[in-house]
């Protein structure tokens, strides 16, 4: 152009390290505004409980014959993974054998959903997620705890996924033993969960059990009058 000037604007530069952070410090923040959910090893199978005052929106479900799902953070976002989990079983199972079906596996195949999604789209998913399997006994038992950036975290006796994590698993800590009957390690969890300062019942929890009583088909809710019970216990 006669007489005039053109100005080109550079793109400003960021880092990839500061990208990843950036999104790993958005995906906890999401995570963080959650309600906590968690679960532990008791004589008789896998506990999972979660702060959850809906009756229709569950944040734990069967994913197959041994094997439960949780998820805390966006429900959006964790229950597409969760039926995602569901097909992704069903067909391991008819393609080979129901016994094929482990956690193990199912674990992995999330992390890398979770892991492609942090770093190549632009928004990660804020889920933290947890895949459970009870074993034929408890040392045998499987707990995955699966972060938003496909981190997997082998856990033994108890996890906390999302909320105040760090302050819940202390409070769990204190009050979970090895070997205790469904009745106190509920009562351990649901304490853990409502902190000093809350008071949490039946209508604020969801909880299901991995437990090796109840036939091939582990998986079994706890019903709130159930839950009050055990609380009572």
């Amino acid at each position: 152009m006669t007489g005039g000037t053109v100005e080109m604007s550079m793109p400003m530069y960021v880092s990839p390290e500061q990208v990843m952070k950036d999104r790993a410090d958005y995906a906890r923040k999401g995570i963080a505004r959650g309600r906590s959910a968690a679960a532990v090893s008791y004589a008789d199978g896998i506990l999972i409980c979660a702060e959850n005052p809906s009756a229709t929106l569950r944040k734990i479900s069967e994913i197959y014959d041994r094997i439960a799902f949780a998820g805390v953070g966006k429900y959006n976002e964790f229950d597409s993974l969760r039926i995602a989990g569901v097909r992704q079983a069903d067909l391991r199972g008819y393609s080979y054998s129901r016994e094929d079906v482990d956690a193990r596996s199912l674990a992995n195949w999330y992390a890398q959903i979770l892991g492609q999604v942090f770093t190549h789209e632009m928004k990660p998913m804020e889920v933290e997620i947890l895949v459970a399997e009870i074993g034929d006994d408890a040392s045998d038992n499987q707990m995955f705890h699966i972060l938003y950036d496909g981190t997997v975290v082998d856990e033994h006796d108890y996890t906390v996924l999302g909320g105040e994590a760090e302050a819940v698993a202390e409070r769990l800590g204190a009050a979970w033993q090895a070997g205790q009957q469904l009745g106190p390690a509920l009562n351990a969890v649901v304490g853990a969960l409502s902190g000093p300062d809350r008071t949490l019942g039946s209508a604020d929890l969801e909880a299901a059990v991995l437990g090796r009583g109840n036939g091939r088909r582990t998986f079994r809710r706890l019903e709130r009058p159930e839950i009050d019970e055990l609380l009572g216990s």
